[in-house]
């Protein structure tokens, strides 16, 4: 075998992060192939992007044969939810097991077992997603014969492993909200009526580029965002296509904007840009532990509020469980927009909360909304959290708890040893990535932090995604 080639294996086992396994007796031994969003019982289709000694990493093509265990729930198959047709309990399974052997091999936490909490599932398995991004193309991939079609109109998600074809979205897909996919088609079908040709992705030119999609699940309601290019702006009948979204989606349109954006990069941030709203706010209202906070087009805000609810409130019980909160100082590194560290300090009675993020534009919304819910005892700081510790030398010393929500990289090493530094009684440490938590634990343990509790939280059923919330507490 070598890279680049097409091979058909059957999973038989499932490794963190959504690889399945398959292996193959060989004359050196057993070899290892990886298959990411595979799970055991698949026969599939898969290409070779890396060939080691004892391993292989590979690509998932197609699914030649699914699962005794997949049900089909008629949902249309995407590419983000390759586990929607295995039943949920099975997923919850493999993420489990897969992730607790990340901190016994990777921390090197034996006892892993031992101070595993529990594992928080999604409130709502299905149509939990409170944003959702659908591009369109000129290169459709048919669904049906598995064909290229150029010259087309598309909307809906890429192909998997592709950046320039797209799959119609023609019906809901399990993720997101079931009434506005199910009139997807209809939107594609009046945007196609216009005459003005979707993106072609490799020549860079077109006029439609994406639709993205924000909901409030507290006021059931959508924020939309059409963005183009300039390319045709002029034929464009904006007044038209604002008066069909009306009449199509009724008071669930909380507000419509249109953005021009000629950034060629396929990954540009969408919704960078010239930007124009057409209806409505450029807002939405979401709720979380009874606390309200504003959703823009721009904003980070957890994907799906109702597990983040739980997430939460398990991270509360962690800090407050061993530890009296009142008259102390927690900190909250990388806060993004204070969800947390509001909610925090609206619950814990005499509790004084610092937030810190290097995003100006988040730690304005959270300002605003620490504001809007009458929460006084929180200030935030808009500042790298490596040079914030070293600008405000005072807070050393004097920080009870510390609240960690990094990004998926986890915590540089240098910054890791800052956070340290401060000297608090115990960090509670919410990772998006239980890889990097499980590398990082090992440097936490290594300065004297131990972690004592660890629950899982299923934020993103249908994905080989999984988050994690750990108490360190100093010994």
């Amino acid at each position: 075998m070598k890279r680049g080639d097409i091979i058909e294996v059957e999973i038989t086992g499932y490794a963190f992060g959504g690889k399945g396994i398959s292996k193959m007796d060989t004359e050196n031994g057993q070899y290892v192939i990886f298959v990411n969003n595979t799970y055991p019982g698949q026969l599939v289709q898969a290409r070779i992007a890396k060939k080691r000694k004892k391993h292989a990493e590979c690509k998932l093509l197609k699914v030649i044969r699914d699962s005794e265990d997949a049900v089909d729930l008629g949902y249309q198959p995407i590419s983000g939810a390759p586990y929607i047709h295995l039943p949920i309990e099975r997923q919850r399974e493999l993420k489990q097991t897969s992730t607790l052997d990340q901190y016994k091999r990777i921390g090197d936490i034996r006892n892993v077992d031992d101070i595993f909490d529990e594992f928080i599932q999604s409130p709502i398995d299905f149509n939990y997603r409170n944003k959702m991004e659908y591009s369109f193309s000129t290169i459709r991939q048919d669904l049906e014969s598995g064909e290229e079609l150029d010259d087309q109109f598309a909307l809906g998600f890429k192909t998997r492993g592709t950046w320039w074809k797209v799959e119609n979205l023609d019906g809901p897909d399990g993720l997101f909200d079931a009434d506005f996919e199910g009139k997807l088609k209809s939107i594609r079908e009046y945007l196609e009526s216009t005459g003005l040709s979707a993106w072609h992705p490799p020549k860079k030119h077109g006029f439609f580029r994406h639709l993205v999609v924000r909901k409030s699940f507290d006021q059931d309601q959508l924020l939309i965002n059409l963005v183009t290019s300039s390319q045709g702006f002029d034929d464009f009948d904006r007044e038209a296509f604002k008066n069909f979204m009306v009449d199509t989606l009724g008071s669930r349109l909380a507000g419509l904007q249109h953005t021009i954006n000629d950034d060629v990069s396929d990954r540009a941030k969408i919704e960078n840009g010239n930007n124009q709203l057409l209806h409505g706010e450029p807002i939405i209202l979401e709720k979380l532990l009874g606390l309200q906070f504003e959703i823009s087009m721009e904003s980070f805000f957890q994907t799906n509020p109702k597990s983040a609810e739980r997430l939460y409130s398990k991270a509360i019980s962690y800090a407050t469980e061993k530890r009296d909160l009142k008259n102390q100082v927690l900190m909250d590194l990388f806060c993004g927009t204070g969800t947390i560290g509001q909610i925090m300090a609206s619950q814990i009675e005499g509790v004084k909360v610092i937030g810190v993020d290097i995003v100006a534009e988040a730690i304005e919304d959270a300002g605003r909304n620490a504001t809007r819910n009458g929460v006084e005892n929180i200030e935030f700081y808009a500042a790298d959290v490596g040079k914030f510790l070293l600008e405000y030398p005072n807070f050393t010393g004097k920080i009870d708890t510390i609240i960690l929500d990094p990004p998926r990289a986890g915590i540089a090493p240098k910054t890791l040893k800052k956070v340290m530094a401060l000297g608090a009684q115990q960090i509670v440490y919410i990772s998006c990535n239980p890889a990097t938590q499980a590398r990082d634990a090992k440097e936490l343990a290594a300065e004297g932090y131990e972690m004592t509790k660890i629950s899982l939280v299923d934020q993103f059923p249908h994905t080989a995604h999984i988050e994690a919330v750990a108490r360190f507490e100093k010994i």
